[in-house]
């Protein structure tokens, strides 16, 4: 349960600081694959926020949610292949120094999302905190701390 509160937390800070503001941003590679990020940040949002009880438990939200985060996973090695940058970007060059792993870590969401039960809220409670150590993964060694 600790864990689940975890990730909650990681949910909402993500939510809050709104990380891939593409306002400004110049580069449309970066641009592009700051809106899929938007798209993983959404998802994760709708089940963080049933999970707390911000908004009521929906098993058919929470499943286009699960499906939404399955698609942008399978999405993010093609979204970040060109080496393209932005001074908006958050994402490190080091995604793609140690691409394999990066890939990796991408179909790693992915899996996570595929595993996640949206049939009840306590599936959802219990699958977030695998799900979001995946993005926490992701983050640390990809994207600039704020």
């Amino acid at each position: 349960m600790k864990r689940f509160f975890v990730t909650l937390a990681l949910s909402a800070t993500i939510a809050g600081t709104g990380f891939a503001m593409t306002e400004g941003v110049e580069n449309e590679a970066v641009k592009a694959r700051m809106m899929l990020m938007d798209g993983v940040k959404a998802a994760t949002g709708t089940l963080g926020a049933m999970g707390k009880g911000e908004m009521a438990f929906d098993a058919d939200k929470a499943g286009e949610a699960r499906q939404a985060l399955i698609d942008h996973a399978a999405k993010i090695p093609a979204a970040f292949e060109a080496q393209e940058m932005d001074p908006k970007s958050t994402a490190l060059p080091a995604i793609w120094e140690n691409w394999a792993d990066f890939e990796m870590k991408a179909q790693a969401m992915g899996a996570a999302a595929e595993e996640l039960d949206t049939s009840d809220l306590g599936w959802v409670q219990a699958g977030m905190g695998d799900l979001g150590g995946t993005c926490a993964a992701c983050h640390k060694a990809y994207r600039i701390k704020k």
